[in-house]
């Protein structure tokens, strides 16, 4: 072989080598895209993350596979996708519990703000507070008088100690300056019990699963979490309407490897934009107490970097959240 023929065959395999990468991002996706959820399935997440995979399959041209990957608060699941390859064949879709796992956990494997890139806002709901219907309070300022006359008398439910729920409730008493017993449960099902029967007093809890409570008065609903009220029980103020400066929203979103090329960032975010706004899709969800967002990277970014501000500013200003326990 002459040398002429060497370094001629040497060129064209440095041009395959260079080029390939941008073809390949050129015709992205040309495989099926993987969802990993962090949660068991059946769960309201992976409900949520199946019907949105669907269509925003649909508007990839590409089929997306869901794959539940539970454990250690969603850290087993977020430490995989961020050691995944960065092609943008392989997705975290989380809730708002990464966010705050993230927060609140020490010497976790990750970097939760600069290992994974924001993609898209998929879903958002609200949490609401719901208080026993066995209490003489019936609405927010007489559930804080009562607290204010009885500090550290009643009790308060959450799914976990160290969960988005926990330290939503939290947040709530710091704002309102009032004391409370926190009661973490294993699961919302015995602390409904507790609560219905007025062994404890107060819990928030996402609006999916209280809605049919709160509209058949099986629980007094008294405030939302979120900016704007929820269309599911909009008779329920929000916690600015009542004067708090309080505002934890719960959601999903999708979230790729660091250094995924943008063409591939870009594409997820414009399919999952186009899917969420679908009237089939928004009307499901509605129909499941959720809301469909159709939401910038930017967005999403801004979003995810403020809350994991708050719920690390919850739990730097009482240090003994850091110590009862870790998320669920």
């Amino acid at each position: 072989m002459s040398k002429l023929f060497r370094a001629t065959l040497f060129a064209l395999g440095t041009c395959v080598a260079t080029v390939s990468p941008a073809m390949a991002q050129a015709d992205y996706p040309s495989k099926p895209v993987k969802f990993v959820v962090p949660f068991a399935a059946g769960g309201g997440i992976d409900i949520t993350a199946r019907m949105s995979a669907e269509k925003i399959g649909e508007a990839l041209g590409q089929q997306i596979v869901v794959q539940n990957q539970g454990g250690a608060g969603g850290a087993i699941a977020t430490a995989s996708v961020i050691k995944a390859d960065p092609d943008g064949y392989t997705l975290l879709y989380h809730s708002t519990t990464g966010t705050v796992h993230s927060a609140i956990t020490e010497n976790l494997s990750y970097d939760w703000l600069n290992d994974l890139v924001p993609v898209s806002i998929i879903t958002r709901f609200a949490p609401v507070m719901v208080i026993s219907p066995t209490l003489p309070a019936k609405n927010m300022a007489e559930f804080v008088a009562l607290l204010k006359a009885n500090p550290g008398k009643y009790s308060f439910a959450s799914s976990g100690a160290g969960s988005a729920v926990h330290l939503a409730a939290e947040f709530f008493l710091q704002r309102a300056g009032v004391t409370m017993v926190h009661v973490p449960y294993r699961g919302t099902g015995a602390a409904m019990t507790d609560l219905l029967t007025g062994r404890i007093a107060m819990m928030v809890d996402g609006v999916p699963p209280q809605a049919k409570n709160i509209q058949s008065g099986v629980v007094t609903a008294v405030a939302v979490t979120t900016s704007t009220r929820s269309p599911a029980i909009p008779n329920i103020p929000t916690m600015k309407e009542l004067g708090y400066d309080f505002e934890v929203p719960f959601w999903t979103a999708l979230y790729a490897p660091k250094n995924t090329p943008k063409t591939a960032i870009e594409k997820l975010a414009a399919a999952s934009r186009k899917a969420m706004s679908d009237a089939g899709l928004v009307k499901r969800l509605s129909d499941i107490g959720t809301e469909s967002v159709s939401a910038t990277t930017a967005e999403l970014d801004a979003l995810n970097r403020s809350q994991f501000k708050l719920y690390r500013d919850i739990v730097q200003s009482n240090k003994a959240l850091l110590q009862e326990n870790k998320p669920q």
